[in-house]
């Protein structure tokens, strides 16, 4: 059987856990606390060099760690990843984009808001909020008349992409300005065995905590 390693307040460890419920493949869960230190011993760092969550090990003993990386490999062979080319090749753009663009603006303005961490440091998280708009703007730019990210069809980057812009408002972000991505939210929401159970940060991710500062 497979195995999650993951995080539930994390919107890397959600968008796998998603993925799964979609494929309805079974798995365990096991969790970790990346604040508490759980992501730093020997055995996590056995799974995963670089002590972050989501890891996937397989049957094999083998793991995948990257939650993106994790995507394609579930994916592969099943409609969400395509089997031509071009489409893979653009499905690999987006998935690029979430983790440049999206992941550390909209999921860091995110964490530092929900935990506290945002005091004293006004200016940087509104430049996190910035580019979270930014990437925002992108998106509805592209998904105006679209109803998916890649050739009207539902694959891996829309997973990815769904994880943290459905909680851009949690980073501060007024999402009442993007139209389309609303409507695209709301066309994943439709899919087949969609889940939300994207959680709360636990209080060891609370600013003080002597926690790590880094979301999962």
């Amino acid at each position: 059987m497979l195995t999650l390693y993951d995080y539930a307040g994390s919107g890397n460890c959600y968008k796998v856990r998603l993925l799964l419920a979609q494929l309805a493949r079974d798995y365990e869960r096991v969790p970790v606390d990346i604040f508490a230190g759980e992501s730093t011993t020997p055995e996590h760092l056995a799974r995963n060099p670089a002590g972050r969550t989501p890891v996937l090990e397989l049957p094999s003993g083998e793991t995948i760690a990257e939650s993106n990386a994790i995507l394609l490999y579930l994916g592969e062979g099943t409609p969400f990843v395509p089997a031509e080319l071009l489409p893979r090749a653009r499905v690999w753009q987006w998935l690029f984009f979430e983790q440049n663009l999206v992941e550390p603006n909209i999921g860091t303005a995110r964490f530092w808001r929900l935990t506290g961490r945002d005091v004293g440091r006004a200016e940087l998280l509104a430049a996190r909020v910035e580019g979270g708009k930014a990437a925002l703007e992108t998106l509805e730019r592209y998904l105006a008349g679209r109803r998916f990210l890649v050739d009207d069809r539902y694959t891996v980057a829309d997973v990815s992409l769904f994880a943290y812009v459905h909680v851009a408002d949690e980073a501060g972000i007024d999402m009442s300005r993007y139209a389309a991505v609303r409507a695209w939210l709301e066309e994943v929401r439709r899919t087949p065995r969609f889940l939300d159970d994207l959680d709360s940060y636990l209080p060891s991710a609370r600013a003080g905590s002597g926690g790590r500062s880094v979301h999962g």
